[in-house]
């Protein structure tokens, strides 16, 4: 009888945007390194990156902030609102790019700063095209805490009008996605079922028109909701 072999997954494939030639050299370096992962192609501008992603179709896109012509965050905007988009990991040296939380709220799927140790944006990648979120919930509060607070009633007051679409038992779970509980821990916490749990994140996710539990998140702190879960409070 033949023995049956399993295909080799194919290798996650990458885009890499950065207007800096030795920091798109560090990361093929890097990248390359693992067997898992392809450069598929540079981009050295935003405007590059959306006709490079429609030819080569990466699973993940290495986006840096602060490029000419068109920046990064109006690229991944413009990517993340295509049909079967790739997940974007927005690069930023944090301190400095404090506009990264409108990449967030574009879709992207985290951020890494640029000093990252190098087997930790191989894992980021990974993750990422696991559909795994590589921001950590502390990062998540450290990022919002430094974002002017201009226009916060009017923010607060949307996100309220948008989680009202949510039954109670959704709006828990939201909740506890943005005090930033893993799945398990959801469902201990509201005695539920993991299953039960993916299934209501799911449906919040298909109600809100969102991308990932970062968006649940951000969404969650603009309402309010993490310091008064029943949206009770001023």
């Amino acid at each position: 009888m033949a023995c049956m072999i399993a295909p080799e997954a194919a290798p996650i494939g990458v885009l890499i945007a950065d207007d800096d030639p030795l920091v798109r050299a560090g990361l093929v370096m890097m990248l390359g390194g693992a067997p898992d992962i392809r450069v598929l192609a540079q981009a050295g501008d935003g405007a590059e990156v959306l006709p490079l992603a429609g030819r080569h179709h990466p699973d993940v896109v290495l986006m840096d902030i602060r490029m000419p012509v068109m920046d990064g965050l109006a690229a991944t905007e413009a990517l993340r609102a295509r049909d079967g988009a790739p997940e974007v990991i927005v690069l930023t040296t944090f301190d400095a790019d404090e506009h990264v939380l409108r990449a967030l709220r574009a879709g992207a799927a985290g951020f890494l700063l640029k000093d990252t140790p190098p087997g930790e944006i191989v894992e980021a990648v990974r993750r990422v095209a696991a559909g795994h979120p590589v921001l950590s919930p502390a990062v998540t509060r450290r990022l919002i805490a430094r974002v002017a607070e201009d226009g916060q009633d009017r923010r607060r007051a949307r996100a309220r009008e948008r989680l009202a679409l949510l039954n109670d038992r959704e709006r828990e779970v939201a909740v506890s996605v943005g005090q930033g509980r893993p799945n398990a821990q959801i469902g201990a916490l509201l005695h539920l079922s993991v299953p039960t749990v993916k299934t209501h994140v799911s449906s919040i996710l298909a109600k809100l028109g969102l991308n990932n539990r970062v968006q649940i998140a951000l969404l969650v702190h603009d309402a309010g909701l993490l310091d008064d879960p029943h949206g009770t409070g001023g």
